[in-house]
């Protein structure tokens, strides 16, 4: 069964409940951004209570990275298994999951689990070499693919080796960074691109992003490096608020630059944040962290035409110049 619509605001935060309560819904699939949306509007989540959800069974979440906040709030509102799992429109199929129609193995939030048999799943160094546990690098796949991924691009085979596998020969490039943890977790922390270089630290988008949203008066949030020139970059957070939050701007932003100090460490340079009504995404829930880059830089951009609202982009640069003159 298809949804199309958002999950808030058709009429209320309560529409995927009614999908599910009316049609007898036992697994819904969807993208971490909707769940995002509703904490947003209804983090108490009081539209719940409206329906009867008895037979709903799982809820399974991808299309960006799934924050251990978010995961936490669907847990205990749903009282269902949450499964984060990680696949790409390349591959077809997860690639890493907690499959519940094998075995279902402990969960530690941030991590969609691990590998799903038939992908070889390894971390790399810039140099090729295997990373150690813990530590951050290429998520790749270890030549050959499973069947069902993809085996070349339309008419260009020569612009398939390059995007995909001349990186790391014998390896598909997924273009994620993470790192894998003793227990053979996995975590995907987000693209590579989204890493940053702040005075010659290689931080994550993803980490410092799960800081963010772990206070309580945050319902989204992302983070992106802007130029600088002494440190190269540094990171620039935009939050958006759970509804009702009414706080002294300067109160919350020291909170969360506090926040990052302790859980990150100072070498993150984290000094700013924004806090904006929405933030820019596809329609299917990516958040378009390269477009705000730019706007953050002062660079000339194109709109995406993934976009799910272009006027969002007008309200980021207002918010960014607004931050800039206080």
């Amino acid at each position: 069964m298809l949804y199309e619509g958002k999950p808030v605001g058709t009429p209320d935060p309560g529409a995927f409940w009614r999908v599910i309560s009316e049609h007898g819904v036992k697994v819904l699939f969807t993208a971490p951004t909707a769940f995002r949306a509703i904490k947003k509007e209804d983090p108490a989540g009081e539209h719940l209570a409206r329906y009867d959800l008895s037979g709903f069974r799982a809820l399974f979440l991808a299309g960006e990275r799934l924050d251990p906040d978010t995961y936490g709030w669907a847990s205990d509102l749903l009282g269902v298994p949450v499964i984060d799992h990680w696949w790409q429109t390349e591959t077809g199929w997860p690639i890493a999951s907690n499959c519940l129609g094998l075995e279902s193995l402990p969960v530690k939030p941030g991590s969609p689990t691990k590998p799903v048999p038939g992908y070889d799943v390894r971390i790399l160094r810039e140099s090729g070499e295997e990373a150690e546990t813990e530590e951050e690098g290429a998520v790749v796949i270890r030549l050959p693919l499973p069947p069902g991924n993809l085996t070349t691009l339309w008419g260009n085979d020569a612009r398939f080796v390059e995007s995909y596998m001349s990186e790391f020969p014998g390896h598909y490039l997924t273009g994620d960074g993470g790192h894998v943890d003793r227990d053979g977790y996995l975590f995907v922390m987000g693209r590579i691109d989204d890493v940053m270089n702040v005075a010659g630290h290689r931080l994550s988008s993803g980490a410092m992003e799960a800081v963010l949203s772990s206070h309580a008066d945050v319902a989204d949030c992302a983070v992106i490096g802007v130029r600088d020139e002494l440190k190269g970059e540094v990171p620039l957070g935009l939050v958006v608020l759970k509804a009702g939050v009414r706080r002294k701007r300067s109160e919350l932003e020291a909170e969360l630059v506090r926040m990052m100090r302790e859980q990150i460490g100072a070498v993150a340079s984290f000094k700013r944040v924004v806090v904006v009504e929405r933030l820019p995404k596809t329609r299917s829930g990516k958040i378009l962290r390269r477009t705000m880059r730019e706007i953050a830089d002062g660079m000339d951009y194109a709109v995406p035409s993934t976009i799910d609202d272009p006027a969002i982009l007008d309200e980021i640069h207002l918010a960014l110049e607004a931050r800039s003159r206080a």
